[in-house]
């Protein structure tokens, strides 16, 4: 576990909660905040379906087309690391 996580459990919950901090903090600075950011989302979707399904689709090949790259990438990512 600890190798996946990239270091023990209670530290990989240390570094999270001190990096989510430092997020929160920006997004307070900029004025954001999480439920502005999921109307936003909300929006976002909806004007995606409202321009009809072909558009939903299309987005959707665009993702499995990014993730054909990026989760094979990811996963190498671990496990190289975790051989270290």
């Amino acid at each position: 576990m600890e190798r996946f996580l990239g270091g023990s459990p209670l530290s990989v919950l240390v570094r999270l909660i001190f990096v989510s901090l430092l997020v929160g903090a920006a997004m307070a600075f900029l004025g954001l905040s999480p439920r502005g950011l999921y109307e936003a989302a909300a929006r976002f979707v909806r004007s995606i379906t409202g321009l009809g399904f072909g558009a939903v689709r299309e987005v959707g090949q665009w993702v499995v087309a990014g993730a054909l790259i990026v989760v094979p990438l990811w996963l190498l990512m671990r496990l190289f690391a975790a051989r270290k």
